[in-house]
Formats: structure tokens, C-alpha cells, sequence
């Protein structure tokens, strides 16, 4: 078997539809769709019994509501194909996508990690209450060196993973943007594991897996509704985000703002305990510092806290702490963040300030069919 496409679903209902579909349509014979039931409530069951004839789709069913982490790790136990693909329920593939990952495999004899780039798709609702629709060129903003296919060396990949240990991220973390050799899950402990599973999953394979291709394509649409969390990180309200995915990041020394910021700090730390070769590899505390007071002026800006929680943020931080911040003022990229939080006018601007407006679509299969009709990159 090939492909094993994992698609772990709570309460996704309305946008489930189109994700099967879309995986459906050129999934070859020998691959499945392995689709997880985590105890919806919603027209789930119905849009899946749709599919159940189909002899590529296998689902699994829990009674009994499972963590994030734990729904994605029942579709990977039961995956028997070669190469894994990750999906979200409001996600969705476009046309030719495993005829270009076979290409890609058999060009690159049978890669572990083919890494690409994604469209992004934000359904009405999804930011505060608007009704519109918007979309993202491109999910993540690689650099200037990516923009060649090639194969990514091992002390490229180590460099990458460094950074991520001062805060600066030089992949996606998505598991949408990469298909995967199942076997390499072996090499980074067999399953995904929280706060986030995507974030510590892609860093394990940086270390582990042997060969990573990158290719300049989009070929998924990564789609963010009203129940993703990013849902809660564009409303600035990563508290729910939290409680919605099951997980409470706790560290010492954390500090409130930022909650993808602490869930990196959780992982990153993972990631030493599990693999001895990090051992010595220290996490930024400047850089954490740095960031979650940008995330706490921001935070003032848009008005979601007030100054005297600001000050009682502010007196979180200790002596080394702020020395580091001290440090800021050389640093030109901090000075353009602040530029940038300035230029910031209201809420709604900086909950937008990233992506495009779609006035007249309203959903994930009517901004597929929109890009088929002309060049959007």
C-alpha cells in the first residue's frame, strides 16, 4: 500500500464533505483514508456513511471524547501505507497531489520527508464575527534558499532544528505540508505526542529521518473554520484554544501571552529529554522573554488586556530577564516588530494585517475551484 491519509475528526461536520473529496478523487487503489470519529455530535456520521462503500476508506470510531493527540495517534496505528499524510477536517487537497508525490518519490528514491508549502483558506466566522472569507498565498515564508527543489542536507536540518531552540521557526509546523515515510515514526517514538503533536513530530524527523526533499509547490489548501484553533489564535482567544485542544503547557518560569509560545517551550524541552544528542542544546530564554512581551504590547493594543495586567506581567520578569530585553534595543528585527505593532490601528486590522479578503467565496471548494481558474501564487 502507499498512502495512508490521516484524517482525525471532532465535530467537523460542515467541511467534512469537501476535505473526503478532495482525497478521494485521485487517491490511488492501493492507499486509504483512514478517517477518526473522536464522539462527534454533529452531521459527521452522515457525511461519512456517504464514503463507506468506497473500499480505500477505513474509520474508526471513539464513544468517548479523545484528546487532539491522541485522535491523531489512533488514524497512525491503524495506517498501513508507505507514506503518511496528515489532514484536518477543514482542510483540503487540489488535484494531481499524489501523482506529483509519486513523481517526487521516484525522482528522489523514495525520500523519508517531502517538505512543501500550502495556500491557506480562513472560512467565514473564523475571525472575530465577520462573514467574509479570506486566504493566505502562502501558509509559511521560507527562505531565499528554498526556492529551488532540492534535497536538504543533515547539517541544514540540524540548523533549522537549532533555531527552533531560539525561538525562530524555518519550516511550516504543519503536518499538512510534508508527506512522511511511515517507518520514520519508529526512529522518533512511534507516536505523535502533545501540547502540540505536528510541532514536536516535524523537529523529531529534522533529527531522525535520513532524507528530506523540499519542492516548491502548494498543493494543499490549509483551512482554518470557527472550530480550528487557529479560530482562536486570529480572536485572540488562545485560553479557549487551549481547553478546545485539551492541552495546559506548564513550565517553570513560563510567563502569560503568547500560549504557541509556551506549547514551543514544552517541546522543545521534549525534545531534549528524548534525544540525548540535545542534551547540551540550551532553550533561549531571551528570545522567550523577547517575544512574550511583544505578544503582552500587542495584547494592549488590541485592547484584550488592560495596563495593570500589563504591569503585573511586567513584574514576572526577573533581573536576567530584563537584561535581555536590555539587549533588544541593538537588534534592528526588534525595532521593526514595534514599527510593525504601530502601524497596528485597530483589532480587526491586525487580525487581517496577514491576509486577503475573499468577498464572494464562502467556502474551501469555492476558493479551489478560484485558484484553478487563474495564476494566485
Amino acid at each position: 500500500m502507499k498512502f495512508s491519509v490521516l484524517l482525525p475528526t471532532r465535530n467537523g461536520g460542515p467541511y467534512l464533505k469537501d476535505c473526503i473529496e478532495s482525497i478521494l478523487l485521485d487517491l490511488p487503489d492501493d492507499s486509504e483514508l483512514i478517517i477518526s470519529d473522536n464522539a462527534n455530535i454533529d452531521e459527521t456520521a452522515e457525511v461519512i456513511s456517504m464514503h463507506l462503500k468506497d473500499p480505500r476508506v477505513k474509520v474508526l470510531r471513539s464513544d468517548e471524547i479523545l484528546s487532539v493527540t491522541d485522535n491523531w495517534n489512533n488514524t497512525l496505528k491503524a495506517a498501513e501505507g508507505e507514506y503518511v499524510l496528515m489532514m484536518g477536517d477543514d482542510d483540503l487537497l487540489l488535484p494531481g497531489y499524489f501523482d506529483n508525490m509519486l513523481d517526487i518519490i521516484n525522482r528522489f528514491n523514495h525520500p523519508d520527508c517531502i517538505l512543501y508549502n500550502a495556500f491557506g483558506y480562513i472560512a467565514p466566522g473564523s475571525i472575530s464575527n465577520s462573514g467574509l472569507s479570506y486566504y493566505r498565498k502562502e501558509i509559511f515564508k521560507f527562505d531565499h534558499q528554498y526556492f529551488l527543489e532540492r534535497e536538504l542536507s543533515k547539517d541544514e536540518r540540524r540548523k533549522v532544528l537549532l533555531n527552533m531552540f531560539k525561538f525562530k521557526v524555518g519550516i511550516p509546523l504543519n503536518m499538512q505540508t510534508i508527506l512522511v515515510r511511515r517507518n520514520i515514526f519508529e526512529n522518533i517514538g512511534g507516536k505523535f505526542l502533545p501540547p502540540f503533536p505536528d510541532h514536536y513530530a516535524l523537529n523529531a524527523m529534522l533529527l531522525k529521518a535520513k532524507k528530506w526533499v523540499f519542492v516548491p509547490i502548494k498543493p494543499v489548501i490549509i483551512g482554518m473554520s470557527p472550530k480550528s484553533f487557529g479560530h482562536f489564535v486570529y480572536s485572540n482567544q488562545q485560553g479557549n484554544g487551549l481547553n478546545y485542544l485539551g492541552i495546559n503547557p506548564k513550565f517553570d518560569g513560563r510567563l502569560p501571552g503568547n500560549e504557541l509560545l509556551n506549547g514551543m517551550h514544552v517541546w522543545l524541552q521534549m525534545l531534549k529529554d528524548n534525544f540525548p544528542e540535545l542534551d547540551r542544546i540550551s532553550i533561549n530564554r531571551r528570545q522567550y522573554v523577547r517575544r512574550q512581551v511583544y505578544a503582552w504590547l500587542l495584547q494592549l493594543r488590541l485592547s484584550s488586556i488592560n495596563f495593570h495586567q500589563l504591569i503585573s506581567n511586567v513584574k514576572l520578569l526577573g533581573i536576567k530577564d530584563w537584561f535581555g530585553l536590555m539587549l533588544s534595543i541593538f537588534d534592528s528585527q526588534s525595532w521593526i516588530r514595534l514599527l510593525k505593532m504601530g502601524l497596528i490601528a485597530n483589532r480587526e486590522s491586525a487580525q487581517v494585517s496577514e491576509v486577503i479578503a475573499l468577498p464572494n467565496i464562502s467556502t474551501i471548494r469555492e476558493f479551489a475551484s478560484w485558484l484553478s481558474n487563474g495564476d494566485r501564487d
